[in-house]
């Protein structure tokens, strides 16, 4: 059975921000808070009719409106433009003739209330399961892209252990062939050392 929905309100930068969900931690997480703004006291349970009007007509989605405004919530909103000396935005006076939303819901049977709550749970629902296939799409196409990433680093490996291999074995056959050519110096002075030396003892001879 779906949660009823409840209408919370925070302050961040130069907005303020209300949502229509389940519960506290639900509405953290459509904020992207990284802690507990209830505790802190920077969070709270909105009992603004007008508010939980606009909340419950869009659950799930994160409204806003510039911080020390009194107008409606909307998914999209302006930085304050005339922002006074604290950077904050001046109160702007109340719009005559605003119609509470809570009023009507008084009127409201106890039914009626109940297909209400109902609705907007469904609604907020698939507005949940909608931002999550979102994420998901987007993880699945971070997680294609570092995986090209990976084959192209792991590709670029190969080709460098394939060339330091090549260049180790020429190396090797090099040191080989200078081995041998040492060898053949080295036998060529033996061999040369030993008729030399035959050759001066003829010299001498043939000299006597």
């Amino acid at each position: 059975m779906a949660r009823k929905l409840k209408t919370y309100q925070t302050s961040l930068g130069f907005f303020e921000q209300a949502i229509a969900a389940p519960s506290m931690k639900a509405a953290l997480e459509a904020w992207g808070a990284d802690s507990n703004l209830f505790h802190q006291g920077a969070a709270k349970e909105s009992r603004d009719p007008d508010i939980i009007a606009a909340t419950m007509a869009k659950p799930g989605v994160v409204l806003k409106r510039p911080v020390g405004s009194d107008g409606p919530f909307g998914e999209n909103a302006e930085l304050p433009k005339n922002l006074g000396e604290d950077g904050r935005k001046r109160a702007a006076p109340k719009s005559a003739g605003r119609k509470s939303a809570g009023g009507k819901a008084k009127k409201s049977s106890a039914r009626s209330a109940k297909a209400d709550d109902r609705k907007a749970a469904q609604a907020y629902e698939r507005e949940r399961q909608s931002r999550e296939r979102a994420e998901a799409k987007e993880e699945a196409a971070r997680q294609k892209e570092r995986e090209r990433r990976q084959r192209a680093v792991d590709k670029a490996q190969k080709t460098l252990d394939k060339a330091r291999e090549e260049h180790t074995q020429r190396v090797a056959a090099l040191r080989a062939e200078i081995e041998r050519i040492e060898t053949r110096l080295n036998a060529e002075d033996a061999d040369w050392t030993e008729k030399h030396d035959r050759l001066k003892a003829s010299l001498r001879r043939a000299r006597d």
